[in-house]
């Protein structure tokens, strides 16, 4: 309503539309200074940021939000871990990422690829006709885990999956075989026709 009181006042004036739309000029002016005034939350947001900035340069640059937080909960200053994401995302502040980053992908040069027998059409129209298999990692507080799955296109179903401390070639066909006793399980254990595929890695091969 103030947008629109806004956009033809000067043609109109305010009183002549307000008097159309059936609303006290009072209530358009004080709106007016509503908007042109910072909220609470404007202003808390600018004094957080202040704060942000200080415990993130007194730690070297490398606290992230949790860190953050805690430290100005220490002293004294109430603030939501997710209110120091979104305003250190406002400021450009990220924390330090400690440790090295994985490759689960390890392509061995000297194998053989197999084609692709699938040619990127990664559709199915009935169960058992398309597995795609990959691993992936989760860092956990014990260590690093990685998690291989096999998915059957058709359905999205998972049927096959294998967590270990390491990447080797076991942890793949771990989950394949899990995969082949599943269907079996399920009465669904014809596997004449299928394909499956998994990207280049050393470990998992390809197709």
């Amino acid at each position: 309503m103030s947008a629109f009181i806004d956009a033809h006042r000067e043609t109109y004036g305010v009183e002549p539309i307000c008097r159309e739309l059936a609303i006290a000029p009072s209530t358009y002016y004080a709106a007016t200074a509503r908007k042109d005034r910072p909220s609470a939350r404007d202003l808390r947001d600018e004094r957080l940021k202040k704060e942000i900035i200080r415990v993130y340069e007194d730690n070297f640059r490398v606290y992230g939000a949790r860190k953050i937080t805690r430290q100005l909960r220490r002293e004294g200053i109430r603030v939501a871990c997710c209110t120091v994401e979104r305003l250190m995302r406002v400021l450009g502040l990220t924390g330090a990422v400690r440790g090295k980053k994985r490759r689960t992908t390890v392509t061995d040069p000297a194998a053989a690829r197999p084609k692709d027998l699938v040619n990127r059409n990664f559709t199915a129209t009935a169960p058992n006709q398309l597995w795609v298999t990959d691993f992936t990692y989760v860092a956990t507080w014990a260590g690093t885990v990685y998690l291989a799955f096999v998915l059957d296109v058709f359905s999205r179903k998972i049927v096959g999956w294998r967590a270990a401390d390491h990447m080797r070639t076991g942890l793949v066909l771990d989950a394949l075989e899990m995969a082949i006793w599943s269907r079996g399980r399920e009465g669904l254990g014809d596997l004449d026709k299928l394909a499956h595929h998994s990207n280049a890695d050393s470990q998992g091969g390809f197709n």
